[in-house]
């Protein structure tokens, strides 16, 4: 025999989820705070330039 399932307990559990899920996906994406995104990006601009110096001209 099949076990009963309380359709409410299961509407609200299966909605519990997906909003834990959205949140953790909020979380990453914008979870970071300003300083640190411009940090990295500063990091990422001055590697950049520092590879770029060293090219050789062909």
């Amino acid at each position: 025999m099949s076990e009963i399932v309380n359709l409410k307990r299961h509407r609200k559990r299966v909605a519990r989820a997906e909003e834990e899920q959205k949140a953790a996906e909020n979380r990453r994406r914008f979870g970071r705070p300003k300083a640190e995104r411009e940090r990295d990006e500063a990091e990422d601009t001055r590697a950049e330039r520092h590879i770029d110096g060293h090219k050789r001209e062909t």
